[in-house]
């Protein structure tokens, strides 16, 4: 049966302007073949396939997500903070270029980015899964990405983005735990977002 499938990662990234003053964010959008936090692997042919069918949203300027993760297949437009610039493949890591939109959600995603909080990116998509060994499960082929979106809490290891100097990895700096420092800043996040909401 079909459903609605949430990969998150946290997403480290290096925020920057582009010439038109524009806040853009480059990093991992999400992993090939590795178990996440669900115990969820996506296969390489099934994201390169859905990769390929989103550039056309890229081209189109419509490739939209949103802050924080809704349990809807449909992109809700007052709640849009970003648009997916371009996306690549750098081995099984599937990276992108976002565009931070000046929207009262993409402003809130500014300010967090801008004050160094650490921020997951999660793909929105519909599709089943199939058992593998363990408690693991294998996305199938029915499998259809919607979009991404940023999150506090992701599910993919090392999907935050960060503001980061290139040089610096800043999971390293603040240990093992998965938000070290910034668990109460993300805390906080939450209950702003839920009042504005």
């Amino acid at each position: 049966m079909k459903g609605l499938l949430i990969e998150t990662k946290l997403f480290e990234a290096k925020v920057q302007e582009d010439e038109g003053g524009r806040t853009l964010v480059k990093g991992v959008l999400q992993r090939a073949g590795a178990e996440n936090q669900n115990g969820r692997v996506y296969p390489k042919p099934i994201l390169e396939r859905e990769a390929k069918k989103y550039e056309t949203f890229i081209k189109e300027r419509r490739a939209l997500g949103e802050l924080d993760h809704p349990d809807s297949t449909v992109i809700n437009l007052k709640n849009v903070s970003h648009n997916i610039k371009e996306i690549w493949w750098d081995g099984d890591d599937l990276c992108g270029t976002v565009e931070v939109l000046s929207t009262p959600s993409g402003n809130i995603l500014k300010e967090l980015l801008k004050a160094g909080i650490l921020l997951g990116i999660s793909s929105r998509g519909m599709g089943s899964t199939k058992p593998l060994s363990g408690n693991k499960v294998e996305v199938a082929d029915d499998f259809e990405l919607i979009g991404w979106d940023f999150v506090s809490n992701p599910s993919t290891h090392g999907a935050f983005m960060v503001p980061m100097n290139e040089s610096v990895n800043p999971l390293k700096q603040i240990g093992t735990d998965a938000c070290g420092e910034y668990c109460k800043a993300q805390d906080l996040m939450r209950e702003i977002i839920t009042e504005i909401a």
